[in-house]
């Protein structure tokens, strides 16, 4: 079963509503307590990310399969300036504004498969599977 729903991201509140979607698509989708919280900081994360410096967009989030398995599956994209070094925003402890440089590189741990699509002018575009 496919369950599809775009949430904005345009303010702080919208982080706190995705996250609480994250957390009862992850419940619905019976992944583990530990799974679950790995999903819901990454998409937090990401989700934080695309409003700072990506100026916000959506968040499109899937409860879907995934190899015969359960799985959350969320994309987040912007329209903001891009990431001019992917390479470099990916290194733990780089960052572009006043953080801990840890979000892209975080968020890329805690989840079970992680892309980005990127480019200086273009946005960015986030996509993060956690399955059972």
């Amino acid at each position: 079963m496919t369950n599809t729903e775009t949430l904005p991201l345009k303010q702080e509140t919208d982080i706190v509503i995705i996250r609480q979607r994250v957390r009862k698509a992850a419940e619905e989708a019976r992944l583990g307590l530990v799974s679950q919280t790995k999903i819901v900081t990454a998409a937090s994360e990401i989700a934080r990310n695309a409003l700072i410096y990506g100026g916000g967009g959506e968040c499109q989030l899937e409860r879907t399969q995934r190899d015969g398995r359960a799985a959350v599956r969320l994309v987040v994209a912007d329209q903001g300036q891009g990431i001019a070094d992917l390479d470099q925003a990916m290194v733990d402890g780089y960052t572009s504004g006043g953080g801990l440089g840890l979000g892209l590189s975080g968020a890329r741990r805690l989840v079970d498969h992680f892309s980005i699509n990127t480019a200086p002018g273009e946005g960015t575009t986030v996509e993060l599977w956690k399955w059972k």
